[in-house]
């Protein structure tokens, strides 16, 4: 029996991998969440695993009385999420956590030799370097789940000895495409957070609103798949059928297609190299009629063009931008600053950030923190956003 651990079961990927788990028989022996005490608690409840970890602190009274007689072992915090990555007897971990609390579970679960199925963008676009070094020293397989990095893991398989030229990443264009920086002024949360196509987190929905989702996936990418910039093209594609692509030095392009539905890279991630029957509808393409391919907006959309600019200098930029952005997307969601500024924080946190090596974690962690009180600043200088207007959405 394959066994696997899980950071963030309760947020969409990681119940869609519950299930995954429960259809395929794999043994889950531990689960982590940041504070769904209730929904961990019946998760554990059906799966008895041997520890929980809670990451609020101030929710384990609440988790300890719902578990109260099972004997699960509970910890809270970041060193919860240590202890399960160095789990014994573990074969895969699953992070979809949101944001940077994903990068040292990450690389303490690599440290104990565990293959990662990797959800959390954070981890690789702030600490790829070590990530990546970290993986190849002790021969750890490192499975994308993204849909977009999923595609391309499996157009490459097979195809190990051709020579890869560059990739087509896809990109929804969220709920705002076709609009201009003018018909954004007063977005509302609601508008941002109405998603056509995915059904994700509050954060990462911003993300895929403002395109910093892409400009984290572009980051991704470059170390998933050891490419240049130049090697990534970002294509709009509406419909999210086609999931993303790569091309060969003979300019043939190979793509991989799918409903739009998490559950297939999921599941390719925990079971690989094996496909097996998936709850998902089968793909029509005569249900969609047409898809179609067109170039991102990236004057409209700063977020975008900062990750690119962080990742071409390199060094501390993409910790720094991915750090300024996790303010600033809170700060928005609180209704403490306007939507646009979202973009205008994490473009000047990417232009006044001097450049610096990473060497280490701690490195990674001083860049974040640096960027975050810098976002602080400047969202509390631009002060609580006011709607002034509604959207009207392209048909």
């Amino acid at each position: 029996m394959k066994t696997m651990t899980i950071l963030g079961s309760t947020g969409s990927i990681g119940t869609q991998a519950l299930e995954v788990a429960a259809k395929h028989n794999i043994k889950v022996k531990a689960l982590a969440a940041n504070s769904d005490v209730e929904k961990l608690a019946a998760q554990s409840k059906e799966l008895m695993p041997e520890c929980v970890c809670i990451y609020r602190e101030d929710k384990k009274a609440e988790l300890e009385k719902l578990l109260s007689g099972t004997g699960i072992k509970i910890s809270t915090g970041m060193e919860g999420l240590k202890e399960i990555a160095r789990m014994d007897g573990v074969d895969i971990m699953l992070n979809s956590v949101v944001g940077m609390v994903g990068l040292v579970p990450t690389l303490t679960a690599i440290e104990k030799g565990t293959d990662i199925a990797l959800a959390n963008k954070e981890t690789l676009v702030a600490g790829g370097e070590l990530v990546i070094k970290a993986a190849a020293e002790k021969g750890v397989k490192i499975y994308p789940v993204d849909s977009e990095h999923s595609a391309i893991f499996q157009c490459l398989q097979g195809n190990e000895g051709n020579k890869l030229k560059g990739i087509i990443l896809t990109a929804s264009g969220g709920p705002f495409f076709g609009k201009t920086k003018s018909d954004l002024e007063g977005v509302t949360v609601e508008q941002a957070l109405n998603h056509p196509n995915w059904s994700m987190g509050r954060k990462i929905t911003i993300d895929s609103a403002t395109l910093m989702n892409k400009g984290l996936e572009f980051i991704e990418a470059m170390w998933l798949f050891k490419l240049r910039p130049e090697q990534i093209e970002i294509v709009v594609h509406r419909q999210s059928v086609v999931h993303s692509a790569v091309e060969y030095e003979d300019n043939s392009v190979i793509a991989q297609l799918g409903v739009p539905d998490m559950k297939i890279p999921i599941q390719y991630a925990l079971l690989y190299p094996e496909r097996v029957e998936c709850d998902v509808k089968k793909l029509s393409l005569t249900d969609y009629g047409k898809l179609t391919f067109e170039k991102p907006d990236y004057d409209t959309f700063d977020c975008l063009r900062a990750c690119i600019k962080a990742v071409t200098i390199g060094g501390n930029l993409p910790a720094a931008v991915n750090g300024a952005n996790e303010e600033a997307v809170a700060a928005f969601l609180d209704g403490r600053i306007d939507f646009l500024d979202i973009g205008r924080i994490v473009m000047s946190v990417c232009d006044s950030t001097p450049r610096k090596e990473i060497k280490c974690v701690e490195d990674v962690l001083e860049a974040d923190r640096k960027a975050r009180e810098r976002a602080k600043e400047l969202s509390e200088e631009r002060g609580m956003a006011q709607p002034t207007k509604q959207i009207t959405r392209k048909k």
